[in-house]
């Protein structure tokens, strides 16, 4: 499956976080590459187990330095630059 910046590919990993019912920010980052970036974006809020890749189909980068406070792992992964 490939829309957008949402791509399934083996290294290509995500992270979701709740940030309200209704707002999700997802992380998209990938081990091979060494690169990570997140969006957020407002979602029905059924459920997020299955609205998460609509948040990377459609929602906004995230400015590294909120993406750095709710994804703090990615963050302070050194093996990980953060996606321009």
């Amino acid at each position: 499956m490939s829309k957008g910046r949402f791509e399934m590919s083996p290294g290509k990993k995500h992270l979701k976080y709740a940030l309200a019912r209704r707002v999700m920010a997802v992380a998209s980052y990938d081990e091979e590459v060494g690169d990570w970036a997140a969006y957020v974006d407002a979602i029905p809020g059924h459920d997020h187990d299955e609205e998460w890749t609509s948040v990377l189909e459609s929602g906004m980068k995230l400015p590294k330095r909120i993406a750095e406070v709710i994804f703090p792992t990615l963050a302070e992964d050194e093996k990980l630059k953060w996606r321009d």
